[in-house]
């Protein structure tokens, strides 16, 4: 019970800080959701350092997807999908969290947490950097994309990857740089935010096949 207490209490806290930034910050929308996005990175090492079971992950996070779904009929937190865009990538986010845990909870946490960090930091910095600073920019699949914002998915997602890999292995490799750059050009298919989904799934499965095995 103490354990699910302080992760309710951490995501009580990042919810908490996007309000505050919003009661003061009304016109900007996407970055109080970027926070809540990038606010959850830590979620799964703080989960796992509680020694949590898998199947208590996957009720938790089941349920998590249940309410998020069900809060895009009824809009009961709209500061979760308050975006200038039709979205589901909050839906896809629980979803791509939820094959994670079931896929490499136990069997390769290094693999989860790189395909989550890539998720919540790179593509989640991409964002706010993308729209916060002007760079050349084209349109993808009707979604925009900026040359900033891409390099910074790609250089975050490459942190992520060196960081996690050298960790288990000590040392470095080219499939790290393949990692990132599968993540990079992933994330360019953000239409509905399917790249919520895309990006998680494939950048833990090609490092669980290429670097831990």
């Amino acid at each position: 019970m103490i354990k699910f207490t302080i992760i309710l209490l951490y995501l009580f806290s990042i919810f908490l800080v996007s309000i505050v930034f919003k009661k003061f910050n009304a016109d900007s929308r996407e970055i109080v959701r970027k926070i809540i996005h990038i606010g959850m990175g830590p979620l799964i090492p703080i989960a796992q350092s509680l020694k949590i079971d898998q199947n208590s992950a996957l009720i938790f996070t089941g349920i998590v997807s249940l309410m998020v779904l069900i809060n895009y009929t009824y809009k009961l937190f709209p500061t979760i999908e308050d975006v200038e865009r039709k979205s589901y990538g909050t839906l896809f986010y629980c979803l791509s969290l939820f094959i994670l845990i079931c896929l490499f909870w136990d069997k390769d946490p290094y693999a989860l947490i790189t395909g989550f960090f890539i998720m919540t930091f790179g593509d989640g910095l991409a964002g706010l950097i993308g729209k916060s600073f002007t760079s050349k920019s084209w349109i993808f699949f009707k979604q925009k994309k900026s040359l900033l914002g891409t390099l910074t998915m790609f250089l975050t997602s490459l942190i992520v990857v060196c960081s996690i890999g050298y960790s288990q292995q000590n040392s470095f490799y080219l499939n790290y740089f393949v990692i990132a750059s599968l993540a990079t050009v992933l994330e360019q298919f953000s239409f509905l935010g399917v790249d919520n989904f895309i990006v998680p799934i494939s950048s833990a499965l090609y490092f669980n096949f290429f670097i831990t095995n």
